[in-house]
This record gives C-alpha cells, structure tokens and sequence, in this order.
C-alpha cells in the first residue's frame, strides 16, 4: 500500500510555505496544520487531493472523534478535535481556489469539517485553569535543595519567571546582556529572544517582594564573577550530558549553550513544585498570576495599562480576555458584597453636586 503521494505532498509543501510566509504563522503552528493534514491523508490511504469528495470528510471526522490519545489513552478531547478540523477547513478552502484544483473541488464541501454548534461551544470553552499564587511559588524557592550548580540554576529560573512572566521559549533564548539588574528590567529583544509573534519589548521586574530578585541577583553574579561568563552566553544555560561510572549518560553541570527547546524548562517546573507539595504550575501560569495580582494592584487605568505593557501585551484587552477571568471563587466573593448596602460617600457626594452646580450656573450666563 502507497505511503504517500507525490502530488499531495508537492501541495502540502506549497500550503505550509504560504502560511509560514504569507500569513506569518510561527513554526508551531505550521506544525500543527502540517500533523492535521497528514492525519487525514493518512486516514483517506493517500488518495490524491483532487478526487476529494465531502464524504470523506464526513468519515475522516466519525474516525476522529473514536480516536485516542497515545499519552492519556483517552479520546480525544473537543478542542483537537476541532483544531484539527478547522485546521483541514482552511487547507480545501484554500485548495479549491487553486490551479489544477478549482475544477475538481467544490468550495461549499470543506464545511463539511465543521463539527456541530454544541461540539464546538464544548470546544471552545474557556475553563478555569490551575493557577498558583506567589505564596506557592515562594515557598518552591524557599524549600529548594541547592546542592549543585543545576540546582542554583533551576531555582533562579523559576525565581526570574515570578519578576517577569516571561515565556519558555524567551527563558530558554535569552541572554546575561537582556537583563539590567540595576534599572530592574529585562529587555526582551526579539533579534535574539523568541518572543511570542516576535515582538520587541521591555519588562520591569513585577512588585512581588525581595527574596525572588535576591535568587536571580545571585545567579547572575555566579555566571558573571565565577564562571566569567559574558553578555552573550544564556542566563539560563543548557545541561551538560557526560559519560558516568556505569557507562550512562548522566547531568554534568553546565553547558555554555542555549537549550534547543523549552521542553527541560518545563520539566524542571514540574519537578520543582512536585518536591514542594504542589500540583505542576506549568510558566505559562506564572503570566495567568501575575494578571491576578496586577487586578489586585492596580488601582487606576494607567497602571493596569502599564501592567498589561509588562507582560507584552500591546491592547489592556488582550489581559483582559485571555488572563483576566475572575477566579470563581472571587467571583462569589464580588457578588456577596454587592448584596450587601453600600455606604454613600457623602463628601465626594457634595463635590460633586458643587461641580455641576457651577457647571449649569456658567452654561446659563449670557455670553458677552
């Protein structure tokens, strides 16, 4: 049996470079098309694009839905299933607008992925996510063995998330020179650091007390003083991997390199707040609870503007939607205390009624 097609895989190529180039989508992303993509064409036995018929989508979809998962073993939840779906939509819509393409396939037959309207509200659902509080994360500091040079590593790494909430991907990219200890900021240049949509900006350290900044404060004099490393060696270096006793590949300190992914920085999470007692608090939710307290901080527009800026967020409403859900627990506690009668603060009362008082009195003058 056939394991590919020549002809689709010249047609898949063409997409994913027009959605890596054209539409600036990141490389996961592109990944992530390309995996749905195959999946169908695996599921079809490689039959040409070309011969596409709405019924095949309409079975590739029943199949989807009785997959598994190889890690949980589980079906698949909504939302793959509905990523990968939309993401299949987009290729035959876009297939059908193109040269030797467009006469064989109708574009009406790719909503034929669409799941049905209650499969996508469960989907698309947004869902309290776990969240830790400073406290937690104070506590992983607190209680950290600092036995090796790694251990130093792994604590003031996640001490530097806490003062910035900044990504993996920008953790495992950046470099001693981005971090200004003095002025307390971190400049997060995308030439160098892997931003999110590659955008260039500055990040204060966050108000969340001295002990974190005194962790990172110290990291970095080891790497400066000790080791004399320089402006472009990483802040948070890779593992060096060598030969043990037994013959095994086994931790040996620090590599003067860049992680090649993110994936041991969230390992290293996982690790650490499971020692601590915790459940995993992946970096990603460091952001979700830094929002939290900038909620509980700011107190005028302006400094939950300035807030939002902090975490690379160009609109306040990107904070606002995507981090900004009030806890439920919060939430309840809002809504029992606006049960409750409110006090009149009757002095800005007064005020205010002075002001508009003046105001009317100076609107009924008579020009002169």
């Amino acid at each position: 049996m056939a394991k590919h097609c020549a002809s689709n895989e010249r047609i898949k190529r063409k997409y994913l470079t027009f959605l890596q180039e054209a539409k600036r989508y990141d490389e996961a992303t592109v990944d992530g098309v390309a995996m749905a993509i195959h999946r169908f064409d695996e599921h079809a036995h490689y039959r040409d694009f070309k011969t596409f018929h709405f019924e095949q989508a309409v079975a590739f979809k029943r199949h989807l839905t009785e997959q598994r998962s190889a890690r949980s073993g589980e079906r698949l939840s909504k939302a793959t299933v509905y990523a990968t779906l939309r993401a299949l939509r987009s290729f035959f819509q876009w297939l059908a607008c193109q040269p030797g393409y467009k006469s064989r396939l109708q574009y009406p037959d790719a909503e034929y992925f669409n799941l049905s309207e209650k499969d996508i509200r469960v989907a698309t659902a947004r869902r309290e996510l776990p969240v830790p509080t400073v406290e937690q994360v104070l506590h992983v500091l607190r209680t950290a063995r600092i036995v090796t040079e790694l251990d130093r590593r792994n604590q003031a790494l996640i001490a530097f998330t806490l003062l910035t909430g900044a990504r993996d991907s920008a953790l495992a990219s950046m470099k001693l020179k981005h971090v200004d200890l003095g002025k307390g900021f971190v400049s997060q240049d995308a030439r160098e650091v892997k931003t999110k949509f590659s955008k260039t900006f500055v990040t204060h350290f966050f108000p969340v007390g001295e002990e974190a900044l005194r962790i990172v404060e110290e990291w970095i004099d080891y790497l400066r003083v000790e080791l004399l490393w320089g402006n472009d060696d990483p802040l948070f270096p890779a593992t060096k991997m060598a030969l043990g006793p037994d013959r095994r590949f086994a931790a040996a300190g620090l590599d003067r390199a860049h992680w090649s992914s993110a994936s041991p920085i969230r390992e290293i999470f996982r690790t650490s707040f499971q020692r601590a007692g915790f459940q995993y608090f992946n970096p990603h939710s460091f952001r979700n609870m830094l929002v939290r307290l900038g909620q509980q901080l700011c107190q005028t527009p302006e400094q939950f503007k300035a807030w939002s800026q902090n975490l690379g967020h160009e609109k306040v409403l990107t904070t606002f939607t995507s981090y900004g859900m009030v806890q439920p627990s919060r939430q309840g506690e809002i809504l029992r205390e606006l049960r409750s009668p409110q006090g009149i603060d009757t002095a800005k009362t007064d005020l205010l009624l002075d002001v508009l008082v003046e105001r009317m009195r100076a609107r009924s003058q008579p020009s002169r």
